[in-house]
């Protein structure tokens, strides 16, 4: 069975904007589940300097066919000028094959916006 489902990683400024971000898309039916890991450091470069911040993990885990409409209200809720917003594939024969099937039913109900 081919289920072209994703992880998004996105990085926040802190829990609560992953929070809200987390879940608007779970509320508006553009993804299935969204998970908070907090307390992270980054370091980066941006405009040529060197920065380390502390930030959030928001994993979002949605269908194919929803990753353009996740990012655009990512970037819409967002306070960073460029989020990080990555789509990985989700293998569809590894892994809990329940899990998979509820994930796929719960990335195709209407949206809600």
């Amino acid at each position: 069975m081919y289920r072209n489902l994703r992880l998004l990683y996105v990085t926040t400024s802190n829990q609560e904007e992953a929070h809200k971000i987390g879940r608007a898309l779970v509320e508006e039916n553009l993804a299935a589940c969204a998970n908070i890991l907090g307390d992270m450091n980054s370091i980066y470069k941006w405009k040529g300097e060197v920065q380390e911040e502390n930030e959030c993990v928001l994993i979002i885990k949605t269908h194919y066919s929803r990753v353009r409409k996740v990012t655009r209200r990512i970037k819409e809720m967002h306070s960073y000028e460029v989020p990080a917003v990555v789509s990985l594939t989700i293998t569809e024969d590894e892994g809990n094959i329940e899990y998979l099937d509820w994930l796929e039913d719960n990335s195709k109900q209407p949206f809600k916006l």
